[in-house]
């Protein structure tokens, strides 16, 4: 696909999560289909029809086994954050038919413990997790995400 094509291309509406434990510190998985370092935060499409937030709450618990008797949604961000993936990538993921994501991003608070976390899902996505300080989230995340991540960072700042 040549840039112009894809720049032609719409963005995919999904949601991310940005799921903090007691201590404040942020949750990231490591992608179970990227050879390199991919950190992320849960994050994935709507379906036809759904509500944002339920889909963040169904997205978080697909993605980390983490139910949603086991969260609060505390805040939202007021916009929508888009980000376009890599040119090289784009005739690979979503059948080429998006050039990135527009996001809707959720902050949930963790009331249960690390055992809780079961990233061995019906679908796997991470193969890893952990717990960052806010600060090191964004040297972890890779670059093409690091623009949104920030923006998620300030929206939330106040409740981390």
């Amino acid at each position: 696909m040549t840039p112009d094509e894809i720049a032609l291309l719409p963005y995919r509406p999904c949601v991310g999560v940005m799921l903090i434990n007691e201590s404040g510190h942020v949750f990231v998985g490591q992608r179970v289909d990227r050879d390199e370092d991919a950190w992320q935060m849960p994050q994935g499409g709507i379906d036809p029809g759904e509500d944002p937030r339920e889909a963040a709450l169904r997205e978080l618990e697909e993605e980390t086994g983490i139910p949603r008797g086991l969260v609060t949604v505390e805040d939202e961000t007021r916009e929508w954050l888009p980000y376009d993936l890599p040119h090289h990538l784009v005739p690979k993921v979503w059948k080429g038919k998006f050039r990135g994501q527009q996001q809707l991003w959720f902050l949930l608070r963790f009331h249960g413990r690390d055992a809780d976390v079961r990233i061995a899902t019906a679908h796997p996505e991470f193969s890893e997790w952990r717990w960052l300080p806010p600060e090191d989230l964004l040297d972890s995340i890779v670059p093409f995400k690091r623009e949104v991540y920030a923006h998620v960072l300030d929206a939330f700042r106040e409740r981390l």
